[in-house]
């Protein structure tokens, strides 16, 4: 999402920032950080210390480790050559799909963490990142496709707070995809966490042994999550909990044929087990009768 975009906020922002203007040093909530339910206000969450300490949170290594070759086999089933990373953040999936031969883009809204995944690229395997910063509600105007598989992982789309932003968003990514094009877009099992029952102690994403990601508040309209890294340093994320099955509601409303949904990137799972879900969203039409399963 770009930075263009006007940001607006319920609570009373920092005096070093306007409504305009983002404060590339420090996260701003304001007053009351319960009451920032803005899609918009990303762009003062992803600046300044959580940028520069996010691989830290993530550990390459571990995570690649975790997540095996999952996307990778899920991409070359499918005879996918071009991809949009719709969420780079620091680069790291960026980096793996090119490692793998796969003609990426990578697209964020935060230049901060483009600037970094510019720099990863460089530094794991010299790659030179082809980078936009883009909204996602006007990725077309920004992205010239069409591709053959677009991807928005990390938990990224629970930044938008509104089913309008929602929907124009997953529109933009539909719009982008080739006729027979494949989304993969995951998220984080709200549903356990709302429902009280998470038990998963599992880290596929978020592999730092020495940092943690914590709820600080959750409630349905909110997820409020805490980082905490050596040292002592504190940063906070602001997301929307999305429900899983709300989100395959939305993918098939937007026209996405198949989805199938994936927990801890196994097939099959108890519905509190995993920590994250991955749906893989097929474009391609089908008949009737060749929807069964996924979607």
């Amino acid at each position: 999402m770009s930075q263009n975009v006007r940001v607006r906020s319920r609570g009373t922002l920092n005096p070093t920032a306007s409504t305009d203007s983002v404060d590339l040093r420090h996260q701003v909530f304001g007053d009351n950080p319960l009451e920032v339910r803005d899609t918009g206000h990303y762009t003062h969450e992803y600046v300044g210390g959580i940028v520069d300490r996010w691989d830290e949170l993530i550990d390459w290594d571990k995570r690649a480790d975790g997540e095996g070759r999952f996307f990778i086999e899920q991409l070359r089933s499918r005879g996918v050559r071009t991809v949009l990373d719709a969420a780079t953040g620091t680069g790291f999936h960026s980096v793996r799909l090119l490692d793998a031969g796969f003609d990426t883009t990578s697209a964020d809204g935060s230049p901060q963490m483009l600037a970094r995944a510019f720099r990863n690229g460089i530094e794991h395997g010299g790659h030179v990142l082809r980078t936009v910063n883009s909204d996602w509600r006007w990725l077309t105007r920004d992205v010239r496709g069409p591709f053959d598989a677009v991807i928005c992982l990390g938990n990224s789309f629970t930044h938008l707070f509104s089913e309008h932003d929602r929907r124009k968003a997953l529109a933009e990514f539909y719009a982008l995809l080739k006729h027979d094009g494949v989304l993969i877009i995951d998220q984080r099992n709200y549903d356990a966490i709302l429902d009280g029952e998470s038990s998963s102690g599992r880290t596929y994403y978020y592999c730092g042994a020495q940092v943690s990601a914590r709820p600080d508040h959750v409630d349905e309209g909110l997820a409020r999550y805490r980082y905490t890294f050596p040292g002592g340093d504190e940063y906070f994320l602001n997301m929307y909990p999305l429900r899983r099955d709300y989100l395959r509601g939305l993918l098939r409303d937007t026209g996405f044929q198949r989805i199938d949904t994936y927990g801890d990137f196994q097939e099959t799972y108890a519905d509190a087990e995993p920590d994250f879900f991955v749906h893989v969203a097929e474009k391609r039409y089908r008949e009737e009768s060749d929807l069964t399963g996924g979607a």
